[in-house]
């Protein structure tokens, strides 16, 4: 069994639930260096939905967490020469540049895939 089926997993007001501490994951609440559980995927997309038709490229499936996800969002913001955040464990990058990140993030040898049109 495991896993706990009744238990929080996320919540509007602070995003993703660890499920082992039940503190919110962009806080740092949990002391396992474990990143958040996923598919063992990184994706690279593309969305527009409620940006009033501005493009952003959303990395999410990433093994980091924490200041490493951080530094490494500040690195594809600086290699694709746009702004872009951090939060919920999501990399937002502004524009498309899914065919960069997707090359940069190859590089680290994770298994990455380019989701979307």
């Amino acid at each position: 069994m495991g896993r706990n089926l009744g238990s929080l997993v996320y919540s509007t007001e602070s995003g993703r639930i660890c499920p082992n501490c039940g503190k919110p994951w962009h806080k740092g609440g949990c002391t396992q260096r474990d990143a958040p559980p996923g598919s063992g995927k990184v994706r690279v997309g593309r969305e527009t939905s409620g940006r009033k038709g501005a493009g952003v490229t959303v990395v999410t499936g990433v093994p980091l967490r924490g200041d490493a996800l951080e530094k490494l969002g500040s690195e594809l913001k600086k290699k694709c020469g746009s702004g872009g955040t951090v939060k919920d464990g999501v990399i937002e990058i502004q524009g498309d540049h899914r065919d960069r990140i997707v090359a940069e993030l190859l590089k680290f040898g994770w298994d990455v895939k380019r989701s979307g049109g």
